[in-house]
């Protein structure tokens, strides 16, 4: 798997959030190399550790597994001319006791997890090690009973320090001393005893200067008489640091002889961390493990995005089994982009041997490779367009694509001329599946989704539209492509159906009837009133025309751009003018001027409320080619452009 997969799935910050479950720094860093691996039965393996690790920690959750504070580094240094410490060996020691205290843990756990509790066999029990560091090292040194000649050692060593220190003190409280004494205290330096001695009296005493003061008025010195004593300390003090040695190396050595056993057992322990990491992971997301085959089935059941946690729709699909290719559409912030995110990074996660956030029986196919082009994929540095980028990107999918590859596109040919973008988007397509790539692809154009409907090996999906909240509701609707949801929200808004069925004409170039009944209850229920209160506005104007007007007031007045209700038909149309003298209106209907008779026409909406004062009527009634003359006659004279009125 490339990084820019690995990134862009966001798979980096599962490895971080695994990290938070691990005991040690080791563990950490072997959860954070985690890469997939594309053997089944390896990946299997790893499933089942989890699932059985999970097991233990339901029965029981406190897992004794030693911070190795840095026990590893401890055994690679062996075998480079330098005795262990100390604290190394103190450390080396509560290594020991924890593999013990694992091995112990371990005993009742074979019959729920026998491949995980065996594993604590390959830590060898090797007690003399253990015994002699905690024999040797107390509080952090050796101890005085380490060996016999280190105990007499230092009770010589005390014994000449008690002698030494009473020595110095009768000379302190000694009369002949007293006079040339800057104050009564004992001090060290160099780790020989001193008394503080006037400058001016230096010459007064036998003894050597060992330091000053910052003045320079007080002189350190040790007796002449104190000098002897203090070489034999010293003498007594070096016989100590080298039984010391000798007793550091002794341990060292037998550390040594048992350094592959360590090794292993300091390895088996990261194992252990690392696993049950897992497993503390899998129970926080309510993990399960999938089935996984090498067939190019994905089978999710209610999964769920792990970085989303409850937040996110749960999503259920089936891809691989009798189609190869899911095109997903749907209005933006409707979740397709989430939802192909969360195949790519389920797929991750199994192929890791981490369980995923789905029901029972949710499955997952083994890629060789998840290519995907998702985001606007702007590029500052080669100071690429969106567009640009992602046929850069695209390009490279092509090259890299197989049988064995997971293909993951967003808004696919989205970033140029739609007519153009969707060809692009069609052919790349088609292109890919010929390669045999399993994908999942989220688009805008309804082309593609006529393509895929045409396409054997394809299938549609939808991300679902509530048309009562006008919110998306996240979910994923497999084998259904998405409808246009601008014209129902319209719709839904109060917008007349004439309106919309104008729109739908020039999106699609075919008719579709919107009616009143398409309306939302309250809406229609609103706009039935305002037409009873316009009809009644109308009544009253026509009782208020000149008595000359009274002469046709049989004939029902309409004005240019009113919403009218053929009643033969039921068809809506707009007033383009009339009447005549047989009060006959021409109106437009489906595209078309019809001549209908005031008596069949019935005032739906006037032309008021549905256009603004200075509304241009030619961009209903002519045509845009007709406009287009109309604009350039009105800046020049054209020889031979003529505009062709309908009749």
């Amino acid at each position: 798997m490339n990084e820019k997969t690995i990134q862009i799935l966001e798979f980096n910050k599962i490895k971080e959030e695994l990290t938070h479950f691990a005991l040690t720094q080791e563990g950490k860093a072997e959860l954070l190399k985690l890469v997939p691996s594309t053997h089944k039965r390896q990946i299997e393996m790893r499933l089942d550790e989890v699932s059985e690790a999970v097991l233990i920690l339901e029965k029981s959750a406190s897992v004794p597994i030693h911070a190795l504070d840095g026990v590893e580094k401890i055994v690679s240094n062996l075998n480079k001319g330098v005795p262990l410490k100390p604290e190394g060996l103190t450390k080396l020691y509560y290594f020991l006791d924890a593999c013990k205290k694992l091995k112990s843990y371990m005993n009742d756990k074979q019959w729920i997890a026998p491949r995980v509790s065996a594993y604590v066999y390959s830590i060898e029990d090797i007690p003399e090690v253990g015994d002699e560091i905690n024999r040797c090292i107390r509080n952090g040194r050796v101890d005085d009973y380490a060996s016999k000649e280190l105990l007499r050692i230092r009770k010589q060593v005390s014994i000449q320090e008690d002698r030494l220190k009473d020595k110095i003190q009768s000379i302190v409280k000694s009369a002949k001393y007293k006079p040339f004494l800057q104050e009564a205290i004992v001090s060290q330096r160099n780790g020989r005893y001193v008394i503080p001695i006037k400058k001016e009296y230096k010459s007064k005493l036998k003894g050597s200067v060992l330091d000053a003061s910052a003045s320079g008025s007080t002189l350190y010195m040790e007796p002449e008489e104190l000098s002897s004593q203090q070489d034999q300390l010293l003498l007594h003090q070096m016989e100590e640091e080298q039984e010391i040695e000798n007793i550091l190396w002794t341990l060292t050595g037998l550390v040594q002889a048992y350094e592959p056993q360590l090794k292993l057992a300091i390895e088996t322990m990261i194992h252990y961390d690392v696993l049950f990491a897992k497993a503390k992971y899998s129970r926080s997301i309510n993990g399960v493990n999938p089935i996984v085959n090498e067939n190019h089935i994905i089978r999710l059941n209610n999964a769920i995005h792990p970085l989303l946690g409850r937040k996110a729709v749960p999503l259920s699909l089936t891809l691989g089994d009798t189609f190869h290719a899911l095109i997903i559409t749907g209005p933006n912030t409707g979740g397709k982009t989430v939802a192909i995110k969360t195949v790519g990074l389920l797929t991750l996660m199994a192929q890791c041997g981490l369980h995923i956030p789905a029901e029972k029986g949710s499955e997952i196919s083994i890629f060789q490779q998840i290519l995907l082009d998702i985001g606007d994929g702007q590029s500052l540095e080669q100071n690429l367009s969106t567009f640009s980028s992602h046929i850069t990107n695209i390009i490279e999918i092509l090259k890299d694509t197989n049988d064995r590859t997971l293909v993951l596109l967003d808004e696919l040919g989205s970033g140029t001329d739609p007519l153009e973008g969707m060809g692009l988007a069609t052919a790349i397509l088609g292109q890919l599946y010929e390669k045999g790539a399993t994908m999942l692809a989220t688009t805008h154009y309804s082309e593609i989704k006529n393509y895929a409907d045409d396409r054997e090996g394809f299938i549609n999906g939808s991300m679902e539209f509530n048309l009562e909240t006008l919110k998306p509701t996240y979910k994923l609707m497999v084998g259904k492509g998405g409808e246009s949801q601008a014209f129902s929200i319209a719709l839904k808004l109060g917008m007349h159906p004439s309106i919309v069925q104008k729109a739908h004409h020039i999106s699609y170039r075919e008719e579709k009837d919107y009616t009143v009944e398409d309306l939302d209850i309250t809406t229609r229920k609103d706009l039935e009133k305002q037409v009873i209160v316009n009809k009644h506005k109308r009544r009253n104007h026509s009782k208020s025309v000149s008595k000359n007007e009274n002469m046709n007031s049989s004939i029902k007045i309409f004005t240019k751009g009113d919403n009218v209700k053929i009643s033969s038909t039921g068809e809506f149309a707009i007033v383009y003018e009339g009447p005549d003298e047989k009060g006959d209106y021409i109106v437009q209907t489906k595209g078309k001027k019809e001549t209908i008779n005031h008596k069949r026409l019935s005032l739906y909406v006037t032309a008021s409320e549905l256009y603004p004062e200075d509304y241009n009527f030619d961009i209903i009634f002519n045509t845009k080619e007709n406009r287009k003359k109309d604009k350039i006659m009105g800046k020049r004279y054209v020889e031979g452009l003529t505009i062709d009125h309908e009749d």
